[in-house]
């Protein structure tokens, strides 16, 4: 997955999702989206709250994310969210 934060005009972080076909049909693109914004839901918006960091995420998930598992998603995400808190 591509991962892209810049910082928001309004005070809260928000968040965005881009999932192209990639030749899937739409059963599997909304099962890949579900699977994404439930991890945002749960693991990274919490943390943004938490740091108080007004941030625009966009995550765009590439021809891998269509076969990885819900446990791989999360551990990406995670990944990220880790790395930013670091960088910070």
């Amino acid at each position: 997955m591509d991962v892209f934060d810049s910082t928001s005009p309004v005070a809260h972080p928000r968040v965005g999702l881009v999932v192209p076909k990639h030749r899937r049909n739409s059963v599997q693109r909304n099962k890949l989206k579900r699977r994404l914004r439930e991890v945002l839901r749960l693991e990274i918006l919490p943390r943004l709250l938490e740091a108080n960091a007004p941030l625009d995420v966009l995550v765009r998930a590439r021809k891998e994310a269509y076969d990885a598992t819900f446990e791989q998603l999360h551990e990406e995400m995670l990944g990220w969210i880790d790395k930013w808190s670091h960088a910070r």
